[in-house]
């Protein structure tokens, strides 16, 4: 592979967004791209859920990839595409009511599953990937 075509891989790390709780990244830019892991529930300042609900849980999974997207020099605008985990299905309009606040418009693609398990038993876990060029809506 030609020097031209090497993509350099940036590393993407933000205490902000709580610590890592295993061999991973919290992103992981490739060219333009940038890989967000999955994030859960978890306050960075306590290193505990920010509360028991579905909504608090959501609501603090998406302030911590907010973070990380900062971090990245990029914000929720920037996020083409997540990937969302349930522990339970039957959360999916409580969640969505919180996610619909932080996507409010120009929503990005997405998957909703439910799983058998998360870390820590959390209820929710999001993941995604942003573009970090300028986007110019049609």
């Amino acid at each position: 592979m030609s020097d031209s075509t090497k993509l350099v891989r940036r590393i993407i790390s933000t205490s902000a967004a709580g610590p890592v709780g295993g061999p991973y990244s919290q992103g992981v830019v490739i060219g333009q791209t940038l890989y967000l892991s999955g994030s859960i529930g978890l306050d960075p300042k306590t290193g505990k859920f920010a509360g028991e609900t579905i909504q608090e849980q959501t609501r603090q999974a998406l302030n911590n990839l907010g973070e990380v997207l900062k971090a990245a020099g990029a914000s929720y605008k920037n996020v083409v595409k997540t990937n969302v985990f349930l522990q339970d299905m039957n959360d999916f309009a409580a969640m969505n009511e919180v996610y619909s606040e932080v996507f409010a418009e120009r929503h990005p693609a997405r998957s909703t599953v439910q799983v058998a398990a998360l870390p820590r038993n959390a209820k929710v876990e999001i993941e995604g990937v942003a573009f970090l060029g300028d986007i110019q809506d049609e």
